[in-house]
């Protein structure tokens, strides 16, 4: 999860490709476009089910802070993800902006 967070705020066509790469195949977007006018600020994990390394499904719930054009935001998601072979792959989320 936090890999991914990073890639959106680096953002560039490789950090795209590392974000489809760690979505899972069931629900993975063709492609993504990135908001050039947000500037994450910021993550806080509020919350974990599962994910250690015994387990198979895991959640997150977080917050992520951005700026756009100056007035800050957040972002605030509770994520599922599944781990296979390749490692944890993003299934989908719960999000709520303001």
């Amino acid at each position: 999860m936090r890999s991914r967070y990073s890639a959106f705020v680096v953002g560039g066509p490789g950090e795209v490709r590392h974000l489809l790469a760690t979505w899972h195949p069931a629900t993975r977007p063709e492609s993504i476009d990135l908001d050039d006018g947000l500037r994450w600020t910021g993550l806080e994990v509020l919350a974990t089910e599962a994910g250690g390394p015994e387990d198979r499904r895991g959640m997150v719930e977080f917050r992520a802070s951005y700026l756009r054009e100056g007035v800050p935001g957040a972002l605030h998601e509770t994520s599922r993800f599944r781990r296979d072979n390749e490692g944890w792959q993003y299934v989908r989320g719960r999000a709520e902006w303001s």
